[in-house]
């Protein structure tokens, strides 16, 4: 099996969101044990696993260092990246990606871009000042409510009042893996605006995952582009550029297309900064 370290939504190698990729070719999937040693051995948020069905048709399991996920945005960037980039798929292909999320498509190019799964807002009901208590968010309260969106998996969108306290985030990551998993969503996406040419500046934490902190995520995301459009904040069609990842030094660009028939598509930029074969079964 080869295996590949991807930079997901950035351009240069030490940016963005780092995923592995491991291609299985056309066999079978091994058992979800080893996946999650490997994920756990690479130590990334996600790590992909890809099983080629046809030239063109791919299906992909994401793992993270403790479970298996539905759907995982910059490890999907990072695994349309890696077969375009090794030539398993031509430029401005359009290929079908088989997750538990569902069937999306992704269009592959230097610039992957994957449909994303019909939005969803889940009705379950946040207690905004324990929310605010566990992020360390502070008594300033942005005046846009705070909403569970889910496309592909559910996280708590939750605007800040300025860049200033997004930024300053020092979340109790017990107390909200314990909210998570209350709430049965994945974590918490942090929005704030600033008048400096991107849509939002964004942070993602999701704890209960194993994951603290994310640099970069395609789903969250894309659920907050549907956000921003039952906001009245944004039009249809539009099409977002969120940064993210610059408290880990990792800055990310996701950009988002929100399309005229209301299908939210996201993606990015990815450069490999590792490759190799994996020697146990």
């Amino acid at each position: 099996m080869k295996y590949f370290i991807v930079d997901a939504f950035s351009d240069v190698a030490f940016g963005g969101n780092p995923a592995g990729v491991v291609l299985l070719g056309d066999n079978d999937f091994p058992s979800e044990k080893f996946m999650r040693q490997v994920a756990a051995e690479f130590r990334y948020s996600e790590t992909a696993f890809v099983k080629q069905n046809d030239v063109a048709e791919f299906t992909v399991r994401y793992f993270t260092p403790v479970d298996e996920v539905d759907l995982c945005g910059h490890a999907t960037i990072a695994t349309f990246g890696v077969l375009f980039k090794t030539g398993m798929v031509a430029n401005d292909t359009m290929c079908l990606n088989h997750t538990l999320a569902g069937d999306l498509q992704v269009r592959v190019g230097e610039q992957v871009m994957m449909q994303m799964a019909p939005p969803q807002v889940i009705n379950t009901a946040v207690d905004a000042e324990l929310l605010h208590s566990i992020m360390g968010a502070g008594p300033a309260h942005s005046e846009l409510p705070i909403e569970i969106v889910s496309t592909g998996l559910p996280d708590i969108i939750m605007p800040i009042a300025s860049v200033e306290v997004l930024q300053s985030l020092r979340p109790h990551m017990d107390n909200l893996a314990k909210l998570s998993k209350e709430l049965g969503v994945t974590g918490v996406h942090a929005v704030a605006f600033a008048s400096d040419g991107y849509t939002a500046h964004v942070r993602n934490f999701g704890p209960l995952y194993g994951v603290n902190e994310e640099s970069a995520t395609g789903t969250a995301n894309a659920a907050l582009t549907h956000y921003l459009h039952r906001q009245g904040i944004i039009s249809c069609p539009h099409e977002c550029r969120f940064l993210q990842g610059e408290a880990m030094c990792r800055p990310s660009v996701v950009v988002t297309h929100l399309m005229s028939n209301g299908e939210i598509w996201a993606g990015g930029t990815s450069v490999i900064v590792a490759s190799g074969e994996l020697l146990v079964k």
